[in-house]
This record gives structure tokens, sequence and C-alpha cells, in this order.
């Protein structure tokens, strides 16, 4: 009785083990072939990526185009990888990333795939960091980091728009110009927003200076020519302490800052502790890296803090810009 029991044990351990070679052929081969019907597989890092890659991409039926976080999820400095992506990314193509050092596991994709083809949106531009000069962090100090959120700024995004075509393209040679074509007619959307910036920043006084509590708002105000003095980076992860608050309201003092700039998100307490202390009122602005996913996403946002820098013109300046 106990040998039988031991055989049978022994014959549904093999099966399982035959069992499971079995279909990890098949999940091998539908990775290696496709599961997407023959689609080209373009996979992005996070929303502001896949939205650009999502206008290029159009209403191709060539590309399979899937993003790894979701939606809701923010900026990438944190964000680790789940075994979800790494099963989306073993079946992709194409991988377009933000690069500049915001999504920090592509040393770990490039080890996992190294046959994987990963781009970077940002290739070839100039972000702020090691070679701008003047914008200081919550240390004091002036930094060479880097700032990779250039999607703030109209100018670098269309930038960013058009490497993203490139490497679609690439990756279908054969629908080039569809692609060309779709990056063109989105670029001028992006162009109409530049417009509207370059107007409010012909209105923006002289020597403007303003404390920013998130790094991509750095990308902001230079695009409308004021002077960021200090910038406090909050999200979810930060804890400040009483050196920094002390070292924001000395800036605010120091160079007359008539405003802030923040995330409503993660921003709104500081913003309001400032205001408390030194009279200095806090305006919240959108950082872009969420969002419902249609494709008018980003320049339906842009447009609503287009519209917000305008308010603030009026309120803090007197200046009212049509």
């Amino acid at each position: 009785m106990g040998k039988n029991k031991y055989l049978f044990v022994c014959c549904m351990l093999l099966a399982i083990t035959l069992a499971g070679g079995i279909f990890t052929e098949i999940y091998l081969h539908i990775g290696e072939n496709g599961g997407h019907n023959g689609k080209i597989r373009i996979a992005t890092s996070f929303y502001p990526v896949y939205i650009a890659a999502s206008n290029v991409v159009g209403s191709s039926d060539r590309v399979a185009l899937e993003n790894l976080s979701e939606p809701q999820t923010g900026c990438m400095h944190d964000y680790q990888l789940t075994p979800q992506d790494m099963i989306q990314l073993s079946k992709a193509d194409l991988f377009l990333v933000n690069g500049g050092g915001i999504e920090n596991f592509l040393a770990e994709v490039g080890r996992a795939y190294p046959r994987l083809a990963i781009r970077s949106a940002t290739e070839g531009l100039s972000l702020l960091g090691e070679t701008e000069e003047g914008h200081v962090h919550a240390d004091g100090e002036v930094h060479g980091d880097g700032n990779a959120h250039s999607w703030m700024d109209t100018r670098l995004y269309a930038k960013m728009v058009q490497n993203i075509a490139d490497y679609i393209c690439e990756a279908d040679p054969e629908h080039a110009e569809t692609y060309q074509e779709n990056a063109k007619a989105y670029c001028e959307g992006i162009e109409s927003l530049t417009s509207q910036i370059e107007q409010i920043k012909e209105a923006v006084p002289s020597g403007a200076n303003v404390v920013v509590f998130h790094e991509a708002f750095e990308y902001t105000i230079r695009q409308y020519g004021m002077h960021s003095v200090y910038c406090l980076n909050l999200d979810e992860e930060r804890q400040v302490s009483a050196g920094e608050v002390a070292q924001v309201m000395g800036k605010v003092e120091e160079f007359q800052v008539p405003f802030t700039l923040a995330e409503e998100l993660y921003g709104k307490d500081m913003g309001e502790a400032v205001e408390r202390e030194t009279g200095c009122k806090p305006y919240y602005l959108d950082t872009l890296v969420r969002g419902d996913g249609k494709a008018d996403s980003y320049l339906a946002s842009m447009q609503k803090n287009i519209d917000s820098m305008k308010q603030i013109l009026e309120q803090e300046f007197g200046i009212c810009v049509k």
C-alpha cells in the first residue's frame, strides 16, 4: 500500500514537471512570436512618454502600445518594476523612456533583456542640471545632478515627440511617413501652447523671482522668463526638515518672492505654511505625470497651466494677458 502511494506521488510529480515544461515552451513561443498578432510591441515607461507615443502611433493597427505604470503613478524616481512589468518588457520590441535619470530601473532592464531596444525621448536635449547655473536646491547649493522633467517646457516636449517618432519609424520603417505626419500634427498643437507662453513671457516683469516646491516647475519658470531662487522638491517620500523650512522662508524674504509654485497633491501644506509666515501666496500647477490616458491630455493639462499663469500675472502684478 505504501509502495503504491509512493509510485503515485512520483507519477504526479513527473506529470507536473512535464506539464510545466510544456507550458513554459508555449509561453516562450508566444513571447517570441507575438501574442499581439504580429504587431510591433512598444512599451513606454510612464505617462508623458506614453501620451507622446500614443499621438505618434495614432490609429495605426501595426503597433501594440502599452505603458508600464498606471496613469496615476506619477514620476518614476522611486518606481519598482513589478513581475507584470518584466513580462511586458520580455515581449516588447521597443522600450521608450524619458531618460535623464528618471527611470532608475533601466540598468536592471538592460541586464534582463540585452536585446531589447531602449530609446530615450530626451536624447540630444539640453536638460537643466550640470550645465545650468543659478538654481538652488534644498541644501542651498547649486547641483549638477540633472533635472529631466523636460516635458514641462513645451519647446523641449516637441523635440521629445520628434525623437519618439524617429524611434518608432526605425521600428516600423514601412509606415514611417504616417508616424511623421502624426508627429507633425501633434507638434502643431504643442506649438500653439508655446506661442501662448511666449506672449505671457513678454509681459512678465524683469527679474521676477519664484520659489518652487517641485523641480518640474524649474522648467516652467525658465520658459516664462522668471527666476527660480530656490527649489524644495516635494513628493510622497519627502520629509522636510525644520532647517529646510527656514531656508525657504529666508529665500522668500531675501529675494522678495511674491508667490510660490507647487503641485497641490504634495506641496499644499508647505505652500500654506509659507503663506502664513510670509504672506507669499502659493499657486498650484499640474506636473503632467497623471491623466486619463486620452491623446489630448497633455495639451489640455498644459493649457490649464497656462491659464493659471495668466491669473498669477493678473493677481500678483496687475498684468492682464488675453
